[in-house]
């Protein structure tokens, strides 16, 4: 996740609150889904960025994921998504992503 980004979602959660926001990733595996999924729970993982210590705790999901997916309509998700669910491990990504949404602290 670029520093850019991370600065946005910074400013976002101090403007609205954790509570109001979630994050949607469309990382293409499982590696970058998760490190993006780590900064956004846990912050930054290489202590670079605007979110570097800062445990935001934000509710993550990858599109790829069966929450998000209930949430779009069948006709629009198979158009814009479909493709990227038969040719991407979408298991391990979901996993990856999972893995630091249940970390979020209380």
């Amino acid at each position: 996740m670029d520093l850019s980004t991370q600065e946005t979602i910074k400013r976002l959660a101090d403007q609205h609150g954790a509570d109001a926001l979630l994050v949607l990733l469309g990382a293409p595996d499982a590696e970058s889904a998760g490190i993006a999924a780590e900064t956004v729970v846990l912050g930054d993982p290489s202590w670079a960025g605007p979110l570097a210590g800062v445990q935001l705790g934000l509710p993550v999901y990858h599109i790829l994921e069966d929450e998000p997916r209930a949430a779009i309509p069948t006709e629009v998700w198979e158009q814009q998504v479909g493709l990227m669910n038969d040719v991407l491990e979408a298991d391990a990504i979901a996993e990856a992503v999972r893995e630091f949404r249940e970390q979020a602290p209380p």
